[in-house]
């Protein structure tokens, strides 16, 4: 079982940045492909970024594309977020969550563990 921990959210101006982490109880966190979701109200949780369990290839959705940087340190079991130039639109709770296979998904189902989530709020 692996718990994940996310920190960082918080309310922030249009335009301003802030950096998500998610720390991961399990010392084979390297084993996992990670991802961030995110939900907002009334709205599906939807896919906003994917990092390999290496750190060598990642994925984002277009919306997030040279704003939000996703990156690991596998010594620290911990996956963090990155974003820059955040727009109201960005606001949401976000997740991390972990997937055991190395097939990129987009997809909240196909994860395996999930952590509580951290409030984002971009004011306009």
């Amino acid at each position: 079982q692996v718990q994940l921990v996310e920190s960082g959210g918080g309310l922030v101006q249009a335009g301003g940045s802030l950096r998500l982490s998610c720390a991961a109880s399990e010392r084979t966190f390297s084993s996992y492909d990670m991802g961030w979701f995110r939900q907002a109200p009334g709205k599906e949780r939807e896919f906003v970024t994917r990092i390999s369990r290496s750190g060598g290839s990642t994925w984002y959705t277009e919306s997030v594309k040279g704003r939000f940087t996703i990156s690991r340190d596998n010594n620290k079991n911990t996956v963090y977020l990155q974003m820059t130039n955040l727009k109201p639109e960005d606001t949401a709770v976000y997740y991390c969550a972990a997937d055991r296979s190395m097939v990129p998904s987009t997809t909240p189902s196909y994860y395996d563990y999930w952590g509580q989530g951290t409030q984002v709020t971009v004011s306009s």
